[in-house]
């Protein structure tokens, strides 16, 4: 007989719970054996700037045939792609983010207009040429890099926000290493931990276009120089299977190496391209190769970027049955895609803000700028205005922003790398205006800006022109607060201009005027869109009969009173604007007492707005100009004619001390050039203008406008605007036009 006992209640619960234990370990055993019999899988995404976009056709074909990613290293393009998808982009996302942004926008340092500071819309107005000296020590210096990357490094910042707070790459959902070249040492990096925007950024440094990336005391550029096609940083990140995507350019044939371009093109790749053989040919049995077939389609070519998503699709389809065996059922699919879900996004309020900065100017400075405080919440679009604000001083070749955690919370800190080609600039200007008939305007135009004099934000602007025009002007800007709202400004001008005078239609002598100022303005800025002044000045000058009847004698003038002058710019464009408003007021007192020769007032406004819809823009303006008390001083005339100014006449050809233009200009953008890194915008247009010059003020009214108008061509150049153009008066008047630089007002 057996004998048998009641189990007490506590162990047979003990006993229980044992059993479910074991079966919990013994499930878990079970998944540990599943994956453990899954192979792990690193991708290796290798860079060719537009070219690797191709890298999302290759996702979107992996994910559809259920092959889980485990590792990714990449490079440039591979290195923004493979960044993304490590921290739970899709597939699908990264092909609209690939066909939505404005390349040509981002890949630029050009800001916004509305975030720069009033000055510095001046700068680009006045001096169009887009490129800048630096002066130190007696030395011009160079930037460093074409594009300094500062829209590049906030879209960035956009799209990897949710992992700011993860400083090891193997913590993200997809565990990531980023590969750089080090420009000083020459040898490859391998970035697996830190910031994940600069390491992306610093991978796709391309040397001479971009601007190198400083991490970790090191100078960083492309990785594509040391490590295009990174196979032997994978085979570290413990995979058991690669797959490689190389989208390299290919070597010239023979017959088409027709130019030094192409030949220079051709050695690059050969050094990138020894280095990716070696990479290679590390590749196991087990491993897969794919190589998108993209042809000679150019790495600069951003307009058609999403054109490459598609062979990348196809590249993966060609290797299909090598790569099904590396498919997941469906439910584990699910539960793969599950465990790697996106990054929680930081919805916690922002703890502090500062500026770091290594410039002269107060932190105060940056701080009226700012608009975002602690307590805020952390918004991209908000933090970035705030860092493009900044960077609008125009005295930074970055500033940029990363979120930091301290004592538990997160702030935001602001980083302003100040021009390492500074703190003098030299900016540049041409102007030429051509008729074919014998009439031609042509300077060079320097200026030179001393920034950062104190912590105000004192700045010394010399302006130098030579030629039809030339000219000499110094002003010292002064800053009263750190907001620089008020100022005060000591200046100097001094130049030469030609001056028609007429009796009735006809042309009875060109004077050339000489006149040289000095003054002392106090203002106040208007935001980023205006300036309101009030100053006094003292001058003398001279008007010389240069073309003219010999019997007319010239005649020396002496200048002085004060004026008050508001200008305001809000147009979103200097060269071709598409929006806002630029408008110019000025009322000029002379006064014998001040030192002038005679009591008299000018007054002159100029203002134009415009419109736009699609690629076409409607542009309406009005210029006034008057004398009070004077019809006499020849030199106050004001002066029409020329291409948008009676286009039909000469340029200056009248003159009076009365003048008034109003105009309508319509053009529109040919061709698209969205994503496009080197084309050239084109317009076409008309003008219509009506206007003209008037002895006495009573002589004004509409009967005696003058009717004028033009057809042109405009091009949007490295110079400035360029324009082609006809300009008809209504008594048969024609004129032809070359007229390069700032468009005419």
């Amino acid at each position: 007989m057996i004998e048998t006992r009641k189990i007490p209640g506590r162990l047979a619960l003990a006993l229980a719970c044992s059993g479910l234990i074991l079966q919990i370990a013994d499930a878990a055993e079970d998944d540990s054996a599943i994956e453990e019999a899954r192979p792990r899988i690193g991708l290796v995404l290798g860079g060719g700037g537009a070219r690797g976009a191709a890298h999302v056709g290759v996702l979107k074909e992996l994910e559809r045939l259920h092959i889980p990613v485990d590792a990714i290293a990449g490079t440039s393009m591979g290195a923004i792609v493979g960044g993304l998808y490590a921290t739970g982009v899709t597939a699908d996302e990264l092909e609209h983010l690939v066909k939505t942004i404005d390349w040509t926008g981002t890949l630029s340092d050009k800001p916004d207009r509305k975030d720069l500071s009033f000055r510095r819309k001046q700068d680009e107005r006045e001096f169009p040429i887009n490129f800048e000296l630096g002066i130190r020590d007696g030395d011009l210096l160079l930037p460093k890099g074409v594009i300094q990357g500062q829209k590049l490094d906030l879209l960035l910042r956009e799209l990897t926000l949710s992992a700011s707070h993860i400083e090891n790459f193997d913590d993200l959902p997809i565990p990531f290493r980023a590969i750089a070249s080090d420009i000083v040492a020459g040898e490859a990096v391998v970035l697996d931990s830190g910031d994940l925007t600069q390491s992306i950024r610093a991978s796709m440094t391309v040397p001479g276009v971009f601007s190198p990336a400083r991490v970790n005391g090191r100078l960083l550029v492309d990785g594509g120089i040391v490590g295009n096609l990174p196979v032997d940083v994978m085979k570290t990140m413990g995979v058991d299977i690669i797959i490689a995507v190389d989208v390299e350019f290919p070597l010239y044939k023979s017959d088409e190496l027709e130019s030094v371009l192409t030949i220079s093109e051709q050695m690059l790749t050969i050094v990138i391209r020894k280095e990716t053989l070696r990479q290679i040919e590390k590749l196991g049995d087990e491993d897969v190769l794919i190589r998108p077939k993209l042809g000679v389609y150019a790495s600069s070519n951003f307009a058609d970027i999403a054109d490459t998503v598609e062979p990348g699709r196809q590249a993966v389809l060609e290797k299909e049955q090598s790569l099904r065996k590396l498919s997941l059922s469906a439910d584990d699919w699910e539960t793969h895609l599950a465990e790697r879900k996106r990054l929680p996004k930081d919805d916690a309020k922002l703890a502090f803000v500062r500026v770091v900065h290594d410039g002269q100017l107060a932190s105060r400075v940056f701080d009226s700028r700012l608009s975002v405080r602690a307590g805020d919440p952390i918004d991209h679009a908000v933090l970035a205005q705030n860092a493009n604000r900044m960077y609008g001083l125009r005295l930074y070749e970055h500033v940029g922003y990363r979120l930091v955690k301290e004592n538990g919370a997160t702030g935001v800190e602001y980083q302003a790398t100040a021009k390492s080609w500074g703190p003098n600039f030299l900016q540049f200007g041409i102007s030429l205006e051509d008729d074919f008939e014998g009439t031609t305007s042509f300077n060079l135009a320097a200026r030179l800006t001393k920034a950062g004099l104190n912590r105000l934000g004192a700045e010394w602007r010399t302006d130098l022109q030579l030629g039809t025009d030339p000219t000499l002007r110094s002003e010292f800007y002064q800053p009263l607060s750190f907001d620089s709202r008020w100022f005060f400004a000591p200046r100097l001008v001094a130049g030469q201009s030609n001056l028609n005078v007429f009796t009735g239609n006809d042309t009875v002598a060109r004077y050339r005027v000489s006149q040289g100022d000095v003054g002392f303005d106090i203002g106040r800025e208007l935001g980023t869109i205006g300036e309101f002044r009030i100053g006094a000045f003292r001058g003398a000058g001279s008007a010389r009969v240069k073309v003219g009847d010999p019997v007319l004698t010239g005649l020396e003038f002496e200048t002085g009173g004060i004026f008050a002058r508001l200008r305001v710019d809000s147009t979103d464009n200097s060269r071709f604007p598409r929006s806002g408003m630029l408008g110019d007021i000025v009322w000029n007192l002379s006064r014998p007492g001040l030192g002038a020769d005679y009591k008299f007032d000018t007054v002159e406004g100029d203002f134009s707005q415009t419109f736009s819809r699609g690629k076409s823009s409607v542009q309406l303006g009005l210029r006034y100009a008057t004398t009070l008390s004077s019809d006499n001083t020849v030199q106050d005339f004001f002066p029409l004619g020329g291409f948008l100014n009676l286009s039909g006449l000469e340029g200056g050809e009248i003159s009076g001390p009365h003048a008034a233009l109003a105009r309508v200009i319509y053009y529109r953008q040919v061709g698209d050039t969205t994503g496009d890194l080197f084309e050239t915008p084109i317009y076409l247009g008309m003008s219509a203008e009506a206007g003209n010059v008037w002895q006495t003020r009573s002589a004004i009214d509409f009967d005696s406008m003058r009717i004028n108008g033009s057809i042109f061509a405009g091009i949007d150049s490295y110079f400035g605007p360029v324009f082609f153009a006809a300009g008809f008066a209504e008594h048969g008047e024609t004129n032809f036009y070359l007229f390069i630089g700032t468009i005419p007002r």
